[in-house]
């Protein structure tokens, strides 16, 4: 339909687009006045091979081209035009909503009818959700171009007996679940039937597009005053590894499991209930490895047997992935799977950011962890929780990928924490941060020497289980544990190290 360049939006008339599509369409493939002239053919025109040679000319003018060295339409002499154009890989294409018809628009005979209903739905949808909702009307064949699609609403018309039939449907993307679907009544010669009926159906797409967010938006105990935006906003800090809430939540979650057992959202909280029993404790006391065992056994089962009926609850697939992943029991391509349709039904949410990203870091692809991280970093208020905790997942990245301490704490800022971080948790990440050549602050090295044999052993128990064991890749682990296991063994010697920590990281000598 149009163009850019430099700025200028450049117009092209239909036998222009017709020529366009011809063109791209066959690229690098000679194209005869003849075969050109069929694609730009109208009833009762008379057209001919000098109309083509205008055309082509006068397009050639819009595209900034010159037949002498051309760029994009060559000259076969005696025989027609070749576009010679070599195509540009796309960027990614975002948008909310796609309306696009059902067939290709060039050829159709209610082609100009259809364009102005699914422009008249565009405006009228995009008005009923919201500037930051982008809607678009595109040709069908250029839907594979939209990566980050949402929804699709699909338009198709037939004339049969002098009737005019249409239908619309709405589907969920990638899914392709339908969500509405519509029967249009329309009168090809009243333009009033095409008004009235894009009001309806556009009313009925609105409300079917806010019931699906506010489903997307729904669980993990999040109330439900407030927009979805806020509620997934409110799921990201509930995501969270560090948040207490879970921790506070036993005998609530207890009373209502036994009241209903069936309940999947009461379930997977109880696991993330579970989770932060093992990971808000403190790091040098630690949970007891017969215990650990027990309450991964429970959180497992809990998480697997809730699947079925979580299924198109996002947060709660994100919740059950972030506990699948974090027992470390084979489950990594399950929770990789759960995690991604949940993305795909709430891809604005940063609450998927950290089990998104922790994924890709087991996996050793640890720069795109990184920017995954770096998203969630730039996403949430400064100071947060969330913020910490997205800045030591990028840290622990980091190290796991060979950056030296001192410059993976500088770019996360290791340094500030926070007034309201856990003191213990300060002393772990300042024994990372250190080279094990290097010797601790003074501080540091005074509260090392007063930890005592048996709660540096926890120490490093701790870090293993919730940082270190899900990684693939030995030398990554070796990465994140081999600072602190160099700072504690030189204290209390080398049996402090866990044998099952010395068998996943390889010998303490090689770390």
């Amino acid at each position: 339909m149009f163009a850019h360049r430099n700025g200028q939006t450049i117009q092209f008339t239909r036998n222009e687009r017709a020529l366009m599509l011809a063109f791209t369409g066959n690229p690098q493939r000679l194209m005869t006045r003849s075969r050109l002239l069929d694609e730009i053919a109208q009833p009762g025109s008379d057209s001919s091979d000098r109309n083509i040679d205008f055309l082509v000319n006068r397009l050639r003018l819009k595209l900034g081209d010159n037949a002498k060295s051309p760029v994009y339409i060559a000259t076969q002499y005696g025989e027609g035009y070749v576009w010679i154009a070599t195509q540009s890989r796309p960027g990614p294409i975002d948008a909310f909503l796609i309306i696009a018809p059902a067939f290709e628009l060039q050829r159709h005979p209610l082609r100009e009818q259809n364009l102005s209903l699914m422009n008249k739905l565009q405006e009228l949808i995009a008005s009923g959700i919201g500037v930051a909702r982008k809607v678009v009307v595109t040709e069908r064949s250029l839907l594979p171009a939209y990566d980050k699609l949402r929804y699709f609403l699909q338009v198709s018309f037939h004339a049969d007996a002098g009737r005019l039939n249409c239908a619309a449907t709405l589907r969920e993307m990638p899914s392709k679940r339908i969500l509405r679907a519509f029967r249009l009544h329309l009168d090809a010669a009243d333009n009033t039937s095409f008004t009235s009926e894009a009001t309806r159906v556009s009313n009925g797409v609105v409300d079917a597009l806010r019931q699906a967010l506010n489903e997307a938006s729904n669980g993990l105990g999040v109330p439900l005053d407030g927009t979805p935006e806020a509620r997934l906003h409110s799921a990201s800090h509930l995501l969270s590894t560090s948040n207490p809430k879970w921790l506070e939540s036993g005998e609530r979650l207890t009373k209502g499991r036994e009241q209903d057992p069936f309940d999947a959202d009461a379930a997977i909280q109880w696991g993330l209930h579970l989770f932060a029993r093992l990971v808000l404790t403190s790091p040098f006391e630690g949970v007891r490895l017969e215990e650990r065992d027990r309450i991964e056994s429970e959180i497992e089962a809990t998480a697997l047997e809730c699947l079925p009926d979580i299924e198109g609850k996002p947060l709660l697939m994100l919740g059950a992935a972030k506990l699948l992943y974090f027992i470390n029991r084979g489950n990594l391509e399950l929770a990789e799977e759960i995690t991604e349709r949940a993305l795909a039904r709430s891809q604005e949410s940063t609450a998927g950011l950290p089990i998104l990203g922790q994924l890709r870091f087991a996996r050793g692809r640890f720069e795109e962890s990184v920017g995954i991280f770096d998203q969630g970093v730039k996403a949430a208020a400064s100071g947060s929780e969330f913020h910490r905790h997205m800045r030591v997942l990028k840290y622990i990245a980091l190290l796991a990928a060979g950056q030296n301490a001192p410059s993976a704490a500088r770019a996360t800022d290791m340094d500030n924490l926070g007034s309201d971080c856990p003191p213990e948790f300060a002393l772990m990440i300042g024994w990372m941060a250190v080279e094990a050549d290097q010797k601790l602050p003074e501080a540091s090295e005074q509260a090392l020497a007063a930890l005592g044999p048996d709660r540096a052993a926890r120490a490093i128990e701790y870090l293993y289980f919730t940082s270190t064991r899900h990684v693939t890749l030995e030398h990554g682990r070796a990465n994140i544990m081999r600072n602190m296991i160099a700072h504690l063994s030189r204290f209390y010697g080398r049996q402090v190290v866990p044998d099952f920590v010395l068998r996943s990281i390889g010998p303490l000598t090689s770390a």
